[in-house]
């Protein structure tokens, strides 16, 4: 059975970076697309990022020019690199791939 572990969240202050990590133990992962959604505080969960497994990738509007998804098949690790990060990015942060869900890294983002 297919597990995605996120890690590398943290507290930043604002204009600051942190990259988080997804990684895959089990499952054929240079096929499966791989995506980093988020939940704010009293908000909706929402797609954050996504790459296929041929490297292309999507962003939300709202961290376009300041997010980096990209993929490391050999470690089966997906990476989230976050630059210029503004408290409404404060969030648990989950990767979704084979069907199934991380359990989350929190976010905080505040001075």
């Amino acid at each position: 059975q297919v597990q995605l572990v996120e890690s590398g969240g943290g507290l930043v202050q604002p204009g600051g970076s942190l990259r988080l990590s997804c990684a895959a133990s089990g499952g054929y992962f240079s096929i499966n697309p791989i995506q980093w959604h988020r939940r704010a505080p009293g908000k909706q969960r929402e797609l954050v990022a996504g790459i296929t497994s041929g490297g292309e990738t999507d962003y939300a509007d709202s961290v376009k020019g300041r997010f980096t998804i990209s993929r490391d098949n050999a470690k089966k690790t997906v990476y989230l690199q976050m630059n210029s990060l503004k408290p409404e990015d404060t969030a648990v942060y989950y990767c979704k791939g084979f069907g199934v869900w991380g359990q989350g890294t929190q976010v905080t983002v505040s001075s």
